[in-house]
């Protein structure tokens, strides 16, 4: 199996269920209805002195990733070590498509000053059987300031973004909006591999190298109580 992009992706969002509470607004958990974990691929899995890597993974190092969509299967364990498995879902007896309105989740795959590429994983939590295509242009990444967006401030190949599909546009690609407050990169890793954490609507660190990198980040939760930092676009309007 062909390994995946050089940025290891690990997704943490909620694609299948609502968003779980966290102490972070932005971390939340993805799971199948059953329980098993989703995973992509570059999804780390674990140490390899603790996992017999299975079907649909492969090693690098001494860790495990993923090298396809599917769910997580744990076996038995055997000398101190579980087999992992991931699992293509084949539950679906049609193919499901996009639609005009629908959150998606997508990953990035090539950025220029124009616009970023994505491929579009799953739409309104349902895995896709097949990867589309999809857009975001400099107009459709915020709400406000449109004209100074720049897109390499926004999305890095390899993120993970939540967007809403705003209408097929041209050569067969969704043009794709993250303009909305909970829309935005959901997961990114830093310039060193590691998973960043989001800082606010705009920023994510590295959490060993401490460097700060700029993403248009997707605000996931907010506070009943309305205490928590007002991390979308609308409070940043000045």
């Amino acid at each position: 199996s062909e390994r995946p992009p050089p940025l290891l992706l690990r997704l943490q969002c909620s694609l299948l269920l609502p968003p779980t509470t966290s102490s972070s607004n932005y971390t939340t958990s993805m799971k199948k209805p059953g329980g098993d974990a989703v995973a992509i691929p570059g999804d780390r899995l674990g140490e390899l002195k603790e996992i017999v890597p299975g079907d649909g993974t492969y090693v690098l190092g001494d860790a495990v990733y993923s090298s396809i969509v599917g769910f997580k299967r744990t076996g038995d364990e055997r000398e101190g070590r579980v087999r992992i498995d991931i699992i293509r879902a084949r539950e679906r007896k049609a193919t499901v498509l996009p639609g005009v309105g629908d959150v998606v989740t997508a990953r990035v795959t090539k950025v220029n000053a124009r616009s970023a590429q994505l491929e579009i994983l799953f739409t309104e939590g349902k895995m896709l059987r097949d990867t589309f295509p999809g857009i975001i242009r400099t107009k459709d990444v915020r709400a406000f300031d449109i004209d100074a967006v720049q897109i390499y401030q926004s999305y890095r190949p390899g993120d993970i973004v939540r967007a809403e599909v705003q209408s097929l546009g041209d050569s067969k690609s969704y043009y794709l909006s993250t303009a909305k407050n909970n829309l935005g990169v959901i997961k990114a890793d830093s310039a060193a591999g590691h998973a960043m954490i989001p800082l606010s609507w705009k920023e994510m660190q590295c959490p060993v190298t401490r460097r700060k990198e700029p993403r248009k980040v997707a605000k996931t939760k907010i506070s009943a109580e309305g205490s928590q930092e007002r991390g979308g676009e609308a409070s940043s309007t000045k």
